[in-house]
Protein backbone atom coordinates (compact mmCIF):
# COMPACT_ATOMS: atom_id res chain seq x y z
CA UNK A 1 0.00 0.00 0.00
CA UNK A 2 1.20 3.09 -1.17
CA UNK A 3 2.29 5.47 2.44
CA UNK A 4 0.11 8.42 2.05
CA UNK A 5 1.65 11.87 2.47
CA UNK A 6 1.23 14.56 5.13
CA UNK A 7 -1.04 17.36 4.77
CA UNK A 8 2.41 19.84 4.56
CA UNK A 9 4.22 18.01 2.67
CA UNK A 10 4.92 20.34 -0.61
CA UNK A 11 5.63 22.85 2.12
CA UNK A 12 8.60 20.73 3.32
CA UNK A 13 9.66 20.52 0.00
CA UNK A 14 9.37 23.72 -0.42
CA UNK A 15 11.80 24.29 2.58
CA UNK A 16 14.28 22.18 1.62
CA UNK A 17 14.45 23.78 -1.69
CA UNK A 18 15.33 27.08 -0.20
CA UNK A 19 17.43 25.90 2.08
CA UNK A 20 19.37 23.63 -0.47
CA UNK A 21 19.49 26.63 -2.86
CA UNK A 22 21.34 28.79 -0.42
CA UNK A 23 23.72 25.95 0.65
CA UNK A 24 24.54 24.95 -3.17
CA UNK A 25 25.38 29.04 -3.38
CA UNK A 26 27.44 29.13 -0.01
CA UNK A 27 29.43 25.93 -0.71
CA UNK A 28 28.90 24.80 -4.30
CA UNK A 29 26.68 22.04 -5.32
CA UNK A 30 29.48 19.53 -6.37
CA UNK A 31 30.87 19.92 -2.77
CA UNK A 32 27.56 19.79 -0.59
CA UNK A 33 26.60 16.27 0.66
CA UNK A 34 22.61 14.90 1.28
CA UNK A 35 23.80 15.10 4.93
CA UNK A 36 24.88 18.89 4.62
CA UNK A 37 21.23 19.20 3.15
CA UNK A 38 19.63 17.45 5.96
CA UNK A 39 21.78 19.56 8.36
CA UNK A 40 20.60 22.81 6.98
CA UNK A 41 17.59 21.66 6.98
CA UNK A 42 17.32 20.86 10.59
CA UNK A 43 16.50 17.26 9.80
CA UNK A 44 17.94 13.74 9.52
CA UNK A 45 19.27 12.48 5.76
CA UNK A 46 16.91 9.49 6.78
CA UNK A 47 13.72 12.17 6.96
CA UNK A 48 15.51 14.49 3.91
CA UNK A 49 15.42 11.25 1.94
CA UNK A 50 11.50 10.97 2.09
CA UNK A 51 11.42 14.07 0.64
CA UNK A 52 14.04 13.62 -2.09
CA UNK A 53 15.57 10.47 -2.97
CA UNK A 54 19.13 12.30 -4.18
CA UNK A 55 20.82 15.56 -4.29
CA UNK A 56 20.35 15.50 -8.00
CA UNK A 57 16.72 15.16 -7.63
CA UNK A 58 16.55 17.95 -5.22
CA UNK A 59 18.69 20.49 -7.81
CA UNK A 60 16.62 19.52 -10.83
CA UNK A 61 13.07 20.17 -8.91
CA UNK A 62 14.46 23.79 -7.61
CA UNK A 63 16.17 24.45 -11.12
CA UNK A 64 12.50 23.17 -12.60
CA UNK A 65 10.57 25.24 -10.46
CA UNK A 66 12.60 28.29 -10.60
CA UNK A 67 12.49 28.25 -14.78
CA UNK A 68 8.81 27.97 -14.66
CA UNK A 69 8.35 30.58 -12.38
CA UNK A 70 10.57 32.48 -14.46
CA UNK A 71 7.89 31.77 -17.87
CA UNK A 72 4.79 32.81 -15.49
CA UNK A 73 6.30 35.91 -14.80
CA UNK A 74 6.47 36.74 -18.45
CA UNK A 75 2.77 35.42 -19.13
CA UNK A 76 1.87 37.52 -15.97
CA UNK A 77 2.95 40.51 -17.22
CA UNK A 78 2.22 40.04 -21.07
CA UNK A 79 -1.11 39.68 -19.30
CA UNK A 80 -1.35 42.15 -17.11
CA UNK A 81 0.10 44.60 -20.01
CA UNK A 82 -2.83 43.55 -22.27
CA UNK A 83 -5.05 44.39 -19.17
CA UNK A 84 -4.06 47.79 -18.62
CA UNK A 85 -3.36 48.74 -22.02
CA UNK A 86 0.26 49.80 -21.96
CA UNK A 87 1.93 49.60 -25.40
CA UNK A 88 4.77 47.23 -26.13
CA UNK A 89 7.74 49.75 -25.06
CA UNK A 90 5.56 49.95 -21.94
CA UNK A 91 5.71 45.95 -21.47
CA UNK A 92 9.05 45.93 -22.00
CA UNK A 93 9.64 47.90 -19.35
CA UNK A 94 7.44 45.81 -17.24
CA UNK A 95 9.52 42.69 -17.80
CA UNK A 96 12.68 44.22 -16.62
CA UNK A 97 10.70 45.16 -13.83
CA UNK A 98 9.36 42.06 -12.36
CA UNK A 99 12.91 39.99 -13.13
CA UNK A 100 15.01 41.96 -11.24
CA UNK A 101 11.69 42.01 -8.88
CA UNK A 102 12.07 38.40 -8.77
CA UNK A 103 15.97 38.02 -8.95
CA UNK A 104 15.57 40.15 -5.00
CA UNK A 105 14.17 37.22 -3.18
CA UNK A 106 15.66 34.28 -5.22
CA UNK A 107 19.40 34.95 -5.05
CA UNK A 108 20.71 31.37 -4.57
CA UNK A 109 18.27 30.29 -6.77
CA UNK A 110 19.34 32.27 -9.68
CA UNK A 111 22.82 31.07 -8.95
CA UNK A 112 22.21 27.16 -9.13
CA UNK A 113 20.71 28.35 -12.57
CA UNK A 114 23.77 30.36 -13.68
CA UNK A 115 25.84 27.49 -12.28
CA UNK A 116 24.88 24.24 -11.81
CA UNK A 117 22.49 23.32 -14.55
CA UNK A 118 25.77 21.12 -16.12
CA UNK A 119 25.21 18.65 -12.94
CA UNK A 120 22.18 17.61 -14.35
CA UNK A 121 21.59 14.04 -16.23
CA UNK A 122 21.06 14.91 -19.95
CA UNK A 123 17.20 14.61 -20.02
CA UNK A 124 16.63 17.01 -17.14
CA UNK A 125 19.41 19.34 -18.35
CA UNK A 126 17.63 19.72 -21.43
CA UNK A 127 13.93 20.48 -19.74
CA UNK A 128 15.85 23.40 -17.68
CA UNK A 129 17.97 24.55 -20.83
CA UNK A 130 14.54 24.64 -23.29
CA UNK A 131 12.63 26.46 -20.80
CA UNK A 132 16.25 29.14 -20.04
CA UNK A 133 16.13 29.22 -24.43
CA UNK A 134 12.09 30.02 -23.91
CA UNK A 135 13.24 33.08 -21.71
CA UNK A 136 15.39 34.36 -23.96
CA UNK A 137 12.91 34.31 -26.81
CA UNK A 138 10.32 35.72 -25.26
CA UNK A 139 12.33 38.73 -23.79
CA UNK A 140 13.41 38.65 -27.68
CA UNK A 141 10.61 39.18 -29.12
CA UNK A 142 9.43 41.70 -26.40
CA UNK A 143 12.76 43.70 -27.29
CA UNK A 144 11.87 43.82 -30.88
CA UNK A 145 8.45 45.08 -30.13
CA UNK A 146 9.44 47.92 -27.93
CA UNK A 147 12.16 49.13 -30.25
CA UNK A 148 11.27 48.14 -33.44
CA UNK A 149 13.49 50.72 -35.38
CA UNK A 150 16.40 49.35 -33.13
CA UNK A 151 16.20 46.16 -33.05
CA UNK A 152 16.55 43.86 -36.60
CA UNK A 153 17.01 39.95 -37.38
CA UNK A 154 20.53 41.09 -37.16
CA UNK A 155 21.50 42.30 -34.04
CA UNK A 156 18.53 41.09 -31.91
CA UNK A 157 20.41 38.16 -29.79
CA UNK A 158 23.44 40.34 -29.34
CA UNK A 159 20.79 43.55 -27.55
CA UNK A 160 18.49 40.40 -25.73
CA UNK A 161 22.12 39.14 -24.60
CA UNK A 162 22.93 43.09 -23.78
CA UNK A 163 20.28 43.41 -21.48
CA UNK A 164 20.31 40.10 -19.99
CA UNK A 165 24.05 40.94 -18.76
CA UNK A 166 22.71 43.85 -17.16
CA UNK A 167 20.20 42.47 -14.76
CA UNK A 168 21.42 38.32 -14.48
CA UNK A 169 24.45 39.40 -12.46
CA UNK A 170 23.20 41.67 -10.18
CA UNK A 171 23.55 38.39 -7.66
CA UNK A 172 27.24 39.55 -7.28
CA UNK A 173 26.91 43.41 -6.59
CA UNK A 174 23.16 44.09 -5.65
CA UNK A 175 21.99 43.10 -2.31
CA UNK A 176 18.80 43.35 -0.52
CA UNK A 177 18.96 46.43 1.46
CA UNK A 178 21.82 48.27 0.12
CA UNK A 179 22.61 51.84 -0.75
CA UNK A 180 20.49 50.77 -4.03
CA UNK A 181 17.33 48.88 -4.32
CA UNK A 182 16.26 46.24 -7.17
CA UNK A 183 13.66 48.65 -8.27
CA UNK A 184 15.86 51.27 -8.31
CA UNK A 185 18.41 49.47 -10.49
CA UNK A 186 15.19 48.50 -13.02
CA UNK A 187 14.79 52.04 -13.66
CA UNK A 188 18.28 52.44 -14.32
CA UNK A 189 18.18 49.46 -16.90
CA UNK A 190 15.54 50.60 -18.59
CA UNK A 191 16.60 54.38 -18.84
CA UNK A 192 19.84 53.20 -20.39
CA UNK A 193 17.94 50.70 -23.26
CA UNK A 194 16.26 53.55 -24.02
CA UNK A 195 18.96 56.55 -24.02
CA UNK A 196 22.01 54.81 -23.12
CA UNK A 197 25.12 57.33 -21.37
CA UNK A 198 24.64 60.14 -24.25
CA UNK A 199 24.63 63.42 -22.82
CA UNK A 200 21.12 64.96 -23.43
Amino acid sequence: MARTRAPDHETQRDQILELAAAKFAQTSYPSTSMSDLAAASGTSKARLYHYYESKEAILFDLLDRYTKRLMLIIAEVEGASQRRGLNEHETFAELIRAFLAEYETSHSRHVALLNDVKYLVDSQREIVLNRQRDVVAAFTRQLARAYPGRVTAENQTSLTMMVFGMINWTFTWLKPGGRMGYRDFAEQVIEMIDHGLKAA
